[in-house]
């Protein structure tokens, strides 16, 4: 991946970085709120030996304080120091929890020691820290005492006193806000890469060629539309609909297979159900009709047909009342429009499949593909039943239906094997529900060819079209 990548994924996936950025924040707030203010006061010593008039003696001597120093650091901050602290104060808590809130430094190439102790009360934290470095003074001279002698050669002495702090030092807001949008939004980047490299759905072309090894065309890209679960047919819909133009550059690019053939038959299927197969098939049928073709829409999903209904026509009588024997095609087949018809499923069977597969609907669709310029078959998906497989190698081929971020490239996989096991060709997808195209530098994004649906490109009239050219001069 490169940088182009990463700034694809931060803008495909922003939603979720947000949500994790605002998340952390959201948290760092809580815990800032929860959390008991700390206040933090310090005393500073000065550690000094006696040293005598020359130089050398003085230089000795800092650099004998200086070591006195570091010992010095860990010994207030001990057990004996907090036992007597606790004992003069009369505390009611431990030597070991006032030696965890007591902290201590030394200044670089000096002999100043400085102590503090955090507590919830800012005067409790100066009262605490102030007896703590009284106490350490005195502990300092009984320890650096030598025997028989009154006088310690080394002396602590407080040089700054403690003070009462007027703002916490914890927890800090601005401090833990920051943080928490820092790590949020790393934390949220990398789930969207993770994201990204474990997602097969199917977002882009290449993520179709890639699966199938070769270059399958797309020959549609249907975008997304809210009023399609209204109406998802398009017949009822102006000629310059964006969907409407969608089906004509499908229509277009459907003749291009098999260029030059006359009565062609295709199965329309899907790797998996809720893809978009019947309402693709139901438009395209229409949209080749209203191009001069006769056309006949077959249904052939006879676990779960749709469309008779779509079409609002009595789907009791089809496919397995001919195959029966019981009627002709002639009876069977209901015309939608003067150039489009249906053979609806008839009633549901309960071996759908063998009857796909028997000898009388291979010598059916060779009878139905002579009496019109194209047949469209609506078949069930490919995974779920075997019924499509055997359909697509008895026509020139498969057209499979793609539902845009939800179809994963091991399910189309799946249904590409399906369709090798017995020969069947497969002509082309169409992708559905694919997200309105963004234009970019010229161009729009997305899978098909054309003009770019989603932008529209419908006749300019009245107002409109005077504002473009100008007003008609007065003669």
């Amino acid at each position: 991946m490169d940088v182009k990548d990463y700034l694809r994924i931060a803008r495909e996936r922003w939603l979720m970085i947000a949500f994790v950025c605002v998340t952390a924040v959201v948290a760092a707030g809580f815990y800032t709120l929860s959390v008991t203010p700390q206040y933090e006061s310090t005393a500073r010593m000065f550690v000094k030996t006696p040293a005598g008039d020359s130089g050398g003696e003085l230089q000795q001597g800092g650099q004998f304080s200086q070591q006195r120093v570091k010992s010095y650091a860990t010994l207030i901050k001990g057990e004996e120091v907090a036992s007597r602290v606790v004992e003069k104060l009369k505390l009611e808590e431990t030597p070991q929890d006032l030696m965890a809130r007591t902290t201590t430094s030394v200044e670089l190439d000096t002999v100043v020691l400085s102590v503090s102790v955090t507590d919830p009360s800012p005067e409790r934290a100066q009262e605490l820290t102030q007896t703590v470095a009284e106490t350490f003074t005195s502990y300092v001279r009984e320890l650096e005492t030598p025997d028989g002698e009154q006088d310690a050669p080394v002396k602590a002495s407080i040089v700054d006193r403690a003070t009462v702090p007027d703002s916490p030092v914890s927890p800090n807001p601005t401090r833990n806000l920051g943080l928490a949008l820092v790590l949020g939004l790393l934390l949220g980047f990398g789930l969207a890469v993770l994201r990204e490299m474990t997602d097969n759905r199917i977002t882009s072309r290449d993520a179709i060629s890639s699966v199938s090894g070769r270059e399958v065309p797309v020959l549609g890209d249907i975008h997304y539309d809210r009023e399609v679960a209204k109406d998802p047919l398009v017949r009822e819909l102006k000629g310059h609909h964006p969907r409407v133009e969608a089906f004509r550059v499908l229509r277009t690019n459907l003749q291009f297979i098999d260029a030059g053939t006359n009565h062609k038959c295709y199965v329309i299927t899907s790797a998996v159900p809720s893809e978009g197969k019947t309402t693709t098939a139901a438009n395209l049928a229409q949209v080749i009709a209203d191009s001069g073709q006769r056309v006949l829409l077959i249904e052939a999903d006879l676990r779960r047909p749709k469309l008779a209904e779509y079409l609002k026509l009595e789907g009791s009588v089809g496919i397995t009342t001919i195959l029966l024997g019981r009627v002709d095609p002639e009876d069977a087949i209901q015309q939608v429009t003067e150039r489009l018809h249906l053979l609806p499923s008839g009633r549901i069977p309960p071996n759908p499949a063998e009857l796909l597969e028997s000898p009388e609907m291979g010598k059916l669709l060779d009878r139905l593909r002579q009496e019109y310029d194209v047949v469209l078959i609506d078949a069930p998906p490919l995974l779920p039943v075997t019924d499509a497989a055997p359909l697509a190698a008895a026509t020139d081929g498969a057209i499979m239906v793609i539902k845009h971020g939800s179809t994963t490239t091991d399910q189309y996989a799946s249904a590409i094997e399906r369709l090798a096991s017995v020969d069947a060709r497969l002509c082309g997808t169409v992708v559905t529900m694919s997200p309105q195209p963004k234009k970019r530098r010229g161009r729009s994004t997305g899978y098909g060819y054309g003009y770019g649906y989603g932008y529209g490109y419908e006749p300019e009239t009245g107002a409109r079209k005077r504002s473009r050219f100008g007003s008609p001069s007065k003669a």
